[in-house]
C-alpha cells in the first residue's frame, strides 16, 4: 500500500473562493487552463483536465469540504483513490488541506507532484489576476 499524499497550501483569498474554484466547472477550467465538468451533486460524476481525471462526488460540505472517488484515466481499470479537500480560514487568507489515499504505487510520485504543478501554482497565478 502506498503512503498517503498530504499537502497543505495557503492562498490570499477566502475558503469560499477556493471551494468554488474546485467545484464550479467554469472556474475550475479557467484556473487550471484545462476543460472540466464538475458539479455539486452527491454521486455526481466529474471529469477534469480534458478528461484525464475522473471520479464521483462522495461528500460535499458547502464551503468546507469535498470528498471524491478519484482516478487518472491512464490508471489500470479498477484502480481508484479517495481525495479529501478541506477548506479553512487562516490568518491572511485560506488554507486547503489535501489528503489523497489509495493512489497506486505506479503513479504515486506523479500525483504527488501533480497537485502543485497542475493546481496550486496555476491557482496562485489565477488569483493574482
Amino acid at each position: 500500500m502506498t503512503s498517503v499524499i498530504q499537502q497543505t497550501v495557503r492562498f490570499r483569498t477566502s475558503p469560499h473562493t477556493l471551494f468554488e474554484m474546485y467545484l464550479d466547472s467554469e472556474i475550475h477550467s479557467q484556473s487550471t487552463g484545462m476543460p472540466s465538468r464538475i458539479g455539486r451533486k452527491i454521486g455526481g460524476r466529474f471529469q477534469a483536465f480534458d478528461g484525464k481525471l475522473e471520479g464521483k462526488n462522495l461528500l460535499i460540505v458547502p464551503g468546507k469540504q469535498i470528498v471524491q472517488l478519484w482516478r487518472a484515466t491512464h490508471w489500470k481499470k479498477g484502480d481508484w483513490s479517495i481525495l479529501i479537500l478541506t477548506f479553512s480560514k487562516v490568518a491572511g487568507g485560506a488554507e486547503i488541506d489535501l489528503v489523497h489515499v489509495g493512489v497506486p504505487a505506479y503513479d504515486h510520485k506523479g500525483v504527488q507532484a501533480g497537485w502543485p504543478k497542475y493546481y496550486w501554482r496555476p491557482w496562485g497565478r489565477f488569483l493574482m489576476k
